[in-house]
C-alpha cells in the first residue's frame, strides 16, 4: 500500500503518460500508461540493455525503428481461441501485423552486434503463408475478394448479371411509363430495386408497394416483372454471404491453430515498442544511460546536472519555467542528508527528482543527468511528501505525517524480517517532525533518522530544526545540504549545496512579502544576536563556495578550449606528416623507376657491344648512347642567371616556371609585381619570376638590397604564380551559406595560393555570405573580384 502511496505521491502515472506519447503502437501506449517497476534488479538492467540497443539502433537508422501495419489483435485472438469467426477487416489486421513484426525483425537483424534485440526477435514467428492467404481472401477494405474461391467467383459474377437485368427491366419501364412517375430514378428499399410512382398514378404500373414517402405523394413500387428477379437475387445474396463466411472460418481457424504464437509476437512487439518509447523518451529528455552501483565496494552515488522530468515536460509543452538541475554527490558512508533552507527553496522538489530518477532507472528508462550516472539499485523507495491532513478522519498535518511514516517503517520491517538482510531502500522524508511543538518535533526526527540510518541504504529529508544540522559532526553516516538562498534578491536560487547547513530565512523572505517592518525588527530582537552570527558564518561559507564553483567553471572551460585546440593542432600534424610521407614515397618511386630504366639502355648498349669485336666507330656510337642517358636522368645544372634587365610595357618576355612568353601590360608596382598575358589569360607575376628572352633576370632594386640585413640575406623562394586550375577553383553555385563555408574552410585550410571561388550572381545572398566568410578568415589576406575573362563579378578570388 505504501510503495503505490508513494508513486501517487511522485506524479508517477504523470510521467507514465508522458512516456506513452513516445509509443508507436496502441499496445506499446498502454503497456508505457501501466509501465510496472521491475523486483529484482536482474530485470532492471535487461529492460535498461533493451533502451541502450533501441537508442543505438535509432540512430543508425534514417527514420528510426518503424512498426507500421502493427495493431492490437489480442481481442480478435480470443474470439478466434473460443471458434469465433473473425471479421474481414480483423483478419486484415492480423496480416499487416504480421508483415510489420517481420519488418522489425529483418530491421534488427541487420545489426548482429545488437545482442539483447537480436536474442528477442529471434523467438518471433510471422507466419507468412497465413499472411499471403489472408491478403489473397481479403481486400484492401476488409471485403472478401472474388479471387477467395471459384465458388464465389461465380456467384458474384451471376449476381452482377441479375442486377444489371433488374437494371435494364426498370429503365424500360421509366421510359414507357415517364408520366406515372416522380422521378425517372432507380431506387432500392432494403435490397429490393425500385422506382417512385404518383400516389394517383399507381395502377399505372402494377407491383409491390415497398414503401411510402412523407407526403404520401410517392410510392416506392417494385413492379411485377421485376419481382422474379428481385426473389433471385435475394438467393443469389444469400450464398453470397454463405460462402464468405465459409472462407472467414476457414481462414479463422488457420489463425485459431497459431494463436499462441501470435499472442508471444504481440508480447515481443509491445516489449520492442516499449523499450523505443523509452529511447525516444530519454533522446527528448537528453537523459542518460543509468548504471547501477554497489555502495559496499565504495562507490559513490553521482547525479550531476539532475533534473525533474515532470517539471521538463511543463516548461516544454506547458510554458513553465526553465528547470535549474541539482548535483547530488553522496558518498558511500552516508546514509542520511538532511537538506535545510527557506520555504519555496526547492527542498521538495530535490525529493522528488532523486526519487523519480531511482525509479526511471529502475524500469530501465534513461535518466535526466549529465553522464556518468551512477545511482544503487533500490528496492524500495518510499516517501512521506505532502500534507496528509483530513478532516473526515480528525488527521492533523504532524498525524497524517507520522500515519504515513508508520507505514513506511512497517514495511521496511516487513521486508526484512522476509529476507532477514539489510535493505537498499531510499527513503523521502519531506518536513520531517513538522506540525508539532518544535522541541519533540525535533526529538522525534533525530530518533527517526537514527533509526532509518540503520535500516535503510540511503534517507534523504527536509528541516527547519537547527538540531538536525548537527547530526553530522556527531555520526559521519550523516551529511548536510541545503537550498541556496540570494541574499540581494531576497529569494532562492534552487540550486542545492552540499556540506553547509542552510539558513531558513524567514525574517528576510517575511520582509520582502511586506510583512510590517516593526514586526521584523521586533523578532530579529527576540531571536538575538547568537543567531545573526551563525548566519553569516553560513552566508561566508557560501560566498566562499561560490568563489570555488566560479573559478572551477572558468578552469573547466579553458581545459576543454584547451583541449579542442590540441585536436586540431593534432590533426593538422597528423595530416601534414602524411602528405610528407606520401611526397616521399612518390618520389622515391619515380627515382626507383628512373635507375631501372637507365639500367635497362645501358644494359642494351653494353649487350650490342658484346655481339662481337666492337669496331671504333661502333664504340663511338655506344659511347654517344651513354652520354644521351646520361643527360636523360642527369638532372641539369642551372647555369648563373645574367641579369641587368628591366621590363617595360610591351616587352616580350619569359615566365621561367611555366616556360611561356608573354607581353607586359603593365609596369612592375612597388611590390614587384606586374600584369602579362599570354594567349586569352591574364596573370600576375613576380618580377623574380620572369627573364628576358635571352636569359637576363631582372636587376634587383636598391632599394630593396639596402633593407637586407646581413642575418637575413638569403633569397626567399619566389610565390608561385597565380593560375587558375581545376584544382583550386570551386564552384558553389546552388549551395546554401552554410554549406558553402564547409567547402570553403576546407578549400582555404589546404590552399598554398590564391582559389577562385565561382558564387554567380543570382540573388547576391550567396556571394554576399561568401564575402563576410573571407573577411573573417584568418588566412585570407585580401580578395577581389575575377577578370571579366574569368567570370567577372560572379566569381570571387581569395588570397592566402
Amino acid at each position: 500500500m505504501i510503495q503505490s502511496e508513494t508513486l501517487e505521491l511522485l506524479e508517477w502515472s504523470r510521467l507514465c503518460q508522458h512516456l506513452s506519447t513516445f509509443a508507436a503502437t496502441k499496445l506499446g501506449a498502454v503497456a508505457s500508461r501501466h509501465l510496472t517497476i521491475p523486483t529484482s534488479q536482474t530485470v532492471s538492467e535487461e529492460l535498461l540493455a533493451q533502451t541502450k540497443e533501441v537508442y543505438e539502433l535509432e540512430s543508425r537508422l534514417n527514420s528510426g525503428l518503424s512498426f507500421e501495419g502493427i495493431q492490437d489483435i489480442g481481442d480478435s485472438l480470443e474470439r478466434a481461441q473460443i471458434q469465433g469467426i473473425l471479421a474481414g477487416d480483423e483478419l486484415l489486421a492480423i496480416a499487416t501485423t504480421l508483415s510489420g513484426a517481420r519488418n522489425l525483425r529483418r530491421a534488427i537483424d541487420n545489426h548482429e552486434d545488437l545482442a539483447v534485440l537480436t536474442s528477442l526477435v529471434s523467438e518471433l514467428r510471422t507466419y507468412p503463408e497465413v499472411e499471403q492467404e489472408i491478403h489473397r481472401c481479403v481486400d484492401e477494405r476488409g471485403q472478401i475478394a472474388d479471387r477467395a474461391s471459384q465458388k464465389l467467383g461465380d456467384i458474384r459474377a451471376e449476381l452482377r448479371k441479375t442486377r444489371s437485368q433488374i437494371t435494364q427491366k426498370l429503365h424500360n419501364i421509366i421510359q414507357v411509363k415517364s408520366s406515372a412517375l416522380q422521378e425517372n430514378i432507380i431506387t432500392q428499399r432494403g435490397d429490393r430495386f425500385v422506382i417512385p410512382v404518383k400516389a394517383t398514378h399507381k395502377d399505372a404500373i402494377p407491383g409491390i408497394v415497398h414503401d411510402t414517402s412523407t407526403s404520401g405523394l410517392t410510392l416506392y413500387v417494385e413492379p411485377n416483372s421485376v419481382v422474379p428477379m428481385g426473389n433471385q437475387l435475394r438467393q443469389l445474396t444469400r450464398k453470397e454471404e454463405i460462402e464468405e463466411e465459409a472462407i472467414r472460418r476457414q481462414l479463422s481457424e488457420q489463425v485459431a491453430a497459431i494463436c499462441p504464437d501470435l499472442e508471444r509476437l504481440l508480447l515481443i512487439v509491445t516489449t520492442l515498442d516499449l523499450a523505443t518509447a523509452k529511447a525516444r523518451y530519454g533522446y527528448w529528455l537528453k537523459a542518460n544511460p543509468p548504471r547501477f552501483i554497489d555502495i559496499k565496494a565504495n562507490e559513490k552515488i553521482t547525479l550531476r546536472q539532475l533534473r525533474h522530468p515532470l517539471l521538463e515536460w511543463q516548461h516544454h509543452h506547458e510554458q513553465g519555467h526553465a528547470v535549474i538541475p541539482v548535483d547530488l554527490l553522496v558518498q558511500p558512508e552516508t546514509r542520511v542528508v538532511t537538506i535545510t533552507g527557506p520555504n519555496t527553496g526547492g527542498k521538495t522538489v530535490t525529493l522528488k527528482t532523486l526519487a523519480l530518477a531511482a525509479l526511471m532507472a529502475k524500469a530501465g528508462m534513461f535518466v535526466p543527468a549529465r553522464e556518468p550516472v551512477e545511482l544503487p539499485w533500490f528496492d524500495m523507495i518510499l516517501a512521506d511528501i505532502g500534507d496528509e491532513q483530513s478532516l473526515q478522519q480528525s488527521l492533523s498535518t504532524f498525524s497524517g505525517h507520522i500515519r504515513r511514516i508508520s507505514r513506511i517503517l512497517n514495511e521496511l520491517k516487513t521486508q526484512h524480517d522476509s529476507l532477514s538482510t539489510t535493505h537498499s531502500s531510499l527513503i523521502l522524508l519531506d518536513e520531517v517532525g513538522a506540525g508539532t511543538d518544535p522541541a519533540e518535533g525535533s526529538a522525534l526526527a533525530i530518533a527517526l533518522l537514527k533509526y532509518l540510518a540503520d535500516h535503510a541504504l540511503l534517507t534523504m529529508a527536509s528541516t527547519h530544526f537547527g538540531e538536525l544540522k548537527a547530526l553530522k559532526y556527531q555520526d559521519e553516516r550523516f551529511e548536510n545540504a541545503s537550498v541556496e538562498f540570494d541574499d540581494a534578491t531576497l529569494s532562492p536560487t534552487y540550486r542545492l549545496l552540499w556540506g553547509i547547513p542552510g539558513r531558513s530565512n524567514a525574517l528576510a523572505i517575511a520582509r520582502r512579502l511586506g510583512l510590517n517592518p516593526e514586526v521584523v525588527e521586533a523578532a530579529k530582537q527576540e531571536m538575538g544576536g547568537a543567531n545573526d552570527e551563525v548566519n553569516s558564518v553560513i552566508a561566508g561559507l557560501e560566498a566562499q563556495r561560490r568563489r570555488q564553483e566560479t573559478k572551477a567553471a572558468e578552469a573547466q572551460k579553458l581545459l576543454q578550449q584547451a583541449e579542442v585546440l590540441y585536436k586540431q593542432v593534432s590533426e593538422k600534424a597528423t595530416s601534414l606528416e602524411e602528405r610528407e610521407q606520401s611526397l616521399k614515397e612518390k618520389q622515391e618511386v619515380a627515382v626507383q623507376q628512373a635507375i631501372a630504366s637507365a639500367k635497362g639502355e645501358i644494359a642494351t648498349v653494353i649487350r650490342r657491344l658484346q655481339k662481337g669485336t666492337p669496331t671504333a666507330q661502333e664504340a663511338q656510337v655506344a659511347t654517344n648512347n651513354l652520354n644521351q642517358i646520361a643527360e636523360k636522368f642527369t638532372t641539369p645544372q642551372q647555369q648563373k642567371p645574367k641579369v641587368g634587365f628591366m621590363p617595360k610595357v610591351g616587352d616580350r618576355i619569359r615566365i621561367s616556371k611555366l616556360g611561356q612568353t608573354a607581353e607586359v601590360i603593365t609596369a612592375p608596382d612597388s611590390d614587384g609585381e606586374l600584369n602579362v598575358r599570354f594567349g586569352i589569360m591574364k596573370m600576375n607575376v613576380k618580377l623574380t619570376d620572369i627573364e628576358s628572352l635571352d636569359g637576363q633576370k631582372v636587376e634587383p632594386s636598391p632599394a630593396r638590397t639596402t633593407r637586407n640585413t646581413p642575418q637575413n640575406n638569403v633569397t626567399p623562394p619566389p610565390e608561385a604564380p597565380n593560375i587558375r586550375t581545376s584544382k583550386n577553383t570551386f564552384d558553389i553555385r546552388g549551395k546554401r551559406v552554410a554549406d558553402a563555408e564547409i567547402i570553403l574552410d576546407k578549400a582555404l585550410s589546404e590552399a598554398s595560393g590564391p582559389i577562385w571561388i565561382i558564387h554567380g550572381h543570382g540573388t547576391g545572398k550567396l556571394r554576399e555570405g561568401v564575402h563576410a566568410y573571407l573577411k573573417q578568415h584568418s588566412r585570407v589576406k585580401r580578395m577581389e573580384p575575377a577578370a571579366q575573362a574569368d567570370g567577372g563579378t560572379g566569381v570571387t578570388i581569395a588570397y592566402v
